[in-house]
């Protein structure tokens, strides 16, 4: 048999074999002051955690590193070269230190946020407005689209953080439901419809031209998935991408329009639009915030997502 291999210790991680920057940087102290009490409260430790981390580093390195004597402490020759090491090395992870916060600062100075209308429209100037008291010094800049330009915009790094609506995250991004959403089937008062009795159902809502928004939008999207079992998609009438243009040419009767109820309060108050009851088609769709699938909101990012927890009331309880 051939006899064991011995153990290479230069084979072990560096981590395990050079010690870690607080015992340099107690081991600089000491050799600044001469005490290792004096060296142990500069360092904001208790002398005899001191004692034990200075122990601990001399077995690590297997040199004795500091001589002490009732008049104080003093360096070996061997700390004494250990101690010129550990002020580059302390030194090195300064300078790592100061470029990391720059590069948290420069990410912490910017944020560009791309949501979908709905959202952009109706739900984020009252977390920006809470984002700017938390963060003064943050620009932030705001891309509306369709949920299709949001996904392209995370993907090619155009944006931070993204919000969409519908039936599930776009390919390539994670994302996290921070509320829900229904659409409405509303008309002018002067529309047949505004004077039905009974809910619209689900086949005449399908093969009636409705008023839309265009193909990539997330209310397109869940209509065409709840009409798809009753002859569907949703027939365009006109297909208008501003859910302002979508409300004026409903009010004017132009004819059926499906908008998020967060869209038309004020017009349903005043009755400048009617909603139109619909039997057994699901019109509820998730709010999400999106990101890049594989990492995580940081900085402003990570401060604007936990403003929006519970951005609308989930229509099951209204």
């Amino acid at each position: 048999m051939s006899a064991p291999m011995s153990e290479d210790p230069l084979a072990a991680p560096l981590s395990h074999r050079v010690p870690d920057l607080g015992a340099l940087e107690l081991l600089l102290a000491v050799a600044r002051l001469g005490s290792l009490g004096r060296a142990a409260r500069e360092t904001g430790i208790s002398q005899p955690a001191a004692s034990s981390r200075i122990r601990a580093m001399e077995r690590q390195l297997g040199v004795a590193l500091v001589d002490r004597s009732p008049r104080g402490s003093r360096l070996t020759d061997a700390g004494t070269l250990v101690t010129d090491w550990a002020r580059r090395v302390v030194e090195a992870a300064e300078a790592f230190d100061a470029g990391a916060q720059a590069l948290r600062g420069r990410r912490d100075s910017r944020l560009r946020v791309a949501a979908s209308m709905t959202i952009a429209e109706y739900l984020l100037p009252r977390w920006l407005i809470a984002l700017r008291r938390a963060r003064p010094d943050t620009a932030v800049s705001l891309h509306a689209g369709n949920s299709v330009a949001v996904a392209a915009r995370l993907l090619s790094h155009e944006a931070d953080l993204g919000f969409v609506e519908g039936l599930a995250a776009p390919d390539g991004l994670d994302s996290a439901v921070i509320g829900h959403d229904r659409l409405l089937v509303v008309t002018a008062p002067g529309h047949p419809w505004a004077r039905r009795r009974a809910p619209l159902a689900p086949a005449e809502l399908a093969g009636t031209p409705l008023i839309l928004r265009e193909p990539g939008s997330g209310t397109r999207q869940v209509l065409d998935a709840g009409l798809s079992a009753y002859g569907g998609p949703a027939r365009p009438l006109l297909e208008l991408a501003s859910t302002t243009a979508l409300k004026a040419a409903a009010v004017s009767g132009e004819g059926p329009c499906v908008l998020s109820e967060l869209a038309v309060g004020e017009e349903l108050a005043a009755r400048r639009l009617v909603r139109v009851p619909v039997a057994g088609v699901r019109l509820r769709r998730d709010l999400r915030a999106v990101w890049p699938a594989g990492t995580r909101p940081a900085g402003p990012a990570r401060d604007l997502l936990s403003l929006t927890r519970g951005a609308a009331p989930d229509p099951s309880t209204g």
